[in-house]
This record gives structure tokens, C-alpha cells and sequence, in this order.
């Protein structure tokens, strides 16, 4: 692959994956007001990606389950059509993975101060 198709590559996995947020949200809440929203402010798809989602809409673990899910099914698949495909898209996905793992390790306390109750929290992690 050339190099700008890898980075082309690479960086479109490790943009769209996060695009499972919105399907989970509207599994979670029932309405695809979070898309909406996106759609008449695509300033905060970049700017404050904190506007979008409800606390709880997504979740935590939810969002890292379908990361893995999807990591799970695209990196086998892509070996059919080109190893060195998929050996990217694993090297990227794994990478989005990771640092979505280390990212919420660190914000961990924080969803705990700021939740009401345990069940507040349960949903921000669910």
C-alpha cells in the first residue's frame, strides 16, 4: 500500500469506528437526537464532542464492547481482501481501543464523584 493510502486508511478506521456511539445511543435512548444534533451543529462533532450525548446515552462499557465487536468482525474480514489491510486497521482499531481503556481508567473517579447515586453511575458505565 502506499503510504498515503495507509495513513488515508488508518485515520478514516480510526474516525468512523467511533460512529458505533450514535448507533448505541439510539439503542439506549430510542431516538437519534444525538445525530440530530450533529447534524444542525457539525461544529461540535470536533469542537465539544461533550454537547452531543446525554450522560448515560452511551456508556462506557457499551461503547468499548461495540469497539471490540466491530474490531472483531472488519480485521478477520479485511484479511480476505488484503493482509497488510487488515494488519492496519487492527494496529489502528487496537490503538482507538486502547487509549478509549486508558482515557476512561482515567476518568473513572471523576464519573463516580459527579454521579447522585449507584445507579447514576451504573448508567454511565452501562
Amino acid at each position: 500500500m502506499p503510504d498515503a493510502a495507509v495513513v488515508a486508511s488508518g485515520t478514516a478506521v480510526g474516525v468512523f469506528i467511533d460512529l458505533d456511539h450514535f448507533l448505541i445511543a439510539r439503542f439506549k435512548t430510542g431516538t437519534w437526537d444525538a445525530a440530530r444534533f450533529c447534524l444542525a451543529n457539525p461544529r461540535a462533532t470536533v469542537a465539544d464532542q461533550g454537547e452531543i450525548f446525554e450522560p448515560g446515552d452511551v456508556g462506557v462499557l457499551s461503547r468499548l464492547l461495540s469497539h471490540v465487536v466491530i474490531a472483531g468482525i472488519v480485521v478477520p474480514a479485511l484479511t480476505l481482501v488484503s493482509i497488510p489491510l487488515a494488519i492496519v486497521t487492527g494496529a489502528v482499531l487496537y490503538a482507538h481501543l486502547l487509549a478509549d481503556l486508558v482515557w476512561d481508567i482515567y476518568l473513572l473517579e471523576d464519573h463516580a464523584n459527579a454521579a447522585v447515586s449507584i445507579d447514576d453511575l451504573v448508567q454511565t458505565l452501562r
